[in-house]
Formats: structure tokens, sequence, C-alpha cells
């Protein structure tokens, strides 16, 4: 369904990424960062996969409720989750906030992976309007961030979204949690729980994909 401008970006793109990680496959792994919003739920009864059923034309659509539902950013490595934040209630990701959520991750690397800084951030999000504002892409380049171009619609090629999220999802799904707390705590617990290689299986995907 993409158009050939699309196609075309999804090749260059995907070609030019391809060789930076080639030319130094550990400085690449080093490096890079990822992240991507996603919506979290006090009860989440079926994954999308699962609610998918047959109908008639002429039947309306299936309605599958979901309570309260919390927005958490995350943002990860190779070896882990570097922070995750949650967006407080009535409140938009907008360009201001996501420049904001830069600086905090800047802070969490320094805290976490002082290394990584020495050698340079590898960025990777993808080309959601509050990521690309000049506001946030001003603080990137504060923070001595490099950008990794993203294709658009190509969530295939972002591995919080074929890797992490997936998973996660998997795991809560219907769960009944009772306040926002409990859903951050089983979100919080279930990145606790991931060990050192299934974000690394993350990240090398990539390069395949």
């Amino acid at each position: 369904m993409l158009t050939p401008e699309n196609k075309q970006a999804r090749l260059t793109t995907s070609r030019d990424n391809l060789c930076q990680y080639n030319i130094d496959p550990a400085k690449f792994l080093l490096g890079y960062v990822t992240m991507d919003e996603t919506w979290t739920h006090h009860f989440d009864p079926e994954i999308k996969l699962q609610s998918k059923q047959w109908k008639h034309a002429t039947l309306p659509p299936l309605v599958t409720f979901r309570k309260l539902p919390l927005m958490a950013s995350v943002f990860w490595d190779s070896e882990g989750v570097l922070m995750i934040d949650y967006l407080e209630r009535g409140k938009t990701v907008t360009g201001v906030y996501y420049a904001d959520q830069i600086r905090k991750l800047c802070a969490a690397i320094k805290q976490k992976r002082r290394r990584k800084l020495r050698h340079g951030v590898l960025l990777h999000h993808d080309n959601a309007p509050a990521h690309t504002s000049a506001v946030a892409v001003a603080a990137i380049r504060e923070c001595g961030f490099q950008l990794l171009n993203h294709p658009p619609y190509s969530p295939d090629l972002a591995p919080t979204d074929y890797h992490v999220l997936r998973s996660l999802k998997d795991s809560v799904h219907g769960h009944n949690f009772y306040s926002d707390e409990e859903v951050i705590y089983a979100v919080n617990d279930w990145f606790e729980q991931q060990d050192k290689k299934f974000f690394m299986d993350g990240v090398i995907s990539l390069a395949h994909r």
C-alpha cells in the first residue's frame, strides 16, 4: 500500500543504515538507542490478533473495551532499559514534552552508560510530529546525539514495535489493574525480568530486517 516514493525511501534509508552498521557493528551496537510510545491499559482483554474474527458485512464492527489508557515512552538499548516515562493524564506528547524527555534520557545515559556518551549516541525513533519538531531536534543536537533515519510508515523497522512492545502486551493482556500505580509496577517489573540477550536480539535483528 506504500507509494513508490515511500518504497524508495525505505530502500534508500535501509541501505544507508545497513551500510553504517556494516562499517563497525560493535560501534553501532554500543551507540544505538531507540524508543517508542505505547498505550498501556488497566484492562486489555485481547491483543489485536486475538480480537480478529470474521463477521457478515451487514453486522456492526466488534467493540473491544479497554479501561483508562496510560501512555508509556520506553527508551532502551542493546543492554536494557534506559528510561521509561509515563505521560501525565490530560496531557499530550508534544515537541516540547519530547525535548524534555531527550534531556532526561541524556541524564539517564550519563548515569547508566557513561561509556555510550563518550563514544556517541545513535538515536533511532519514528517520524511522529513530536519527534521531528524543531524544538525536539534542537534538544537532540544539544545533547550531542546523532539521529538514525527512519523511513515513513515502517513499524517493521522499529525494534520497539516488532520486538519489545509485542512481547510486553502479550504478557500483560487479560490482567485487570485497579490503578495507574499497578499498571506502572507491572510494566516496570516485566522490563526488569528481561535479560540483556532479549534487548540485544531486538537490536541485532534490525540489521536482518
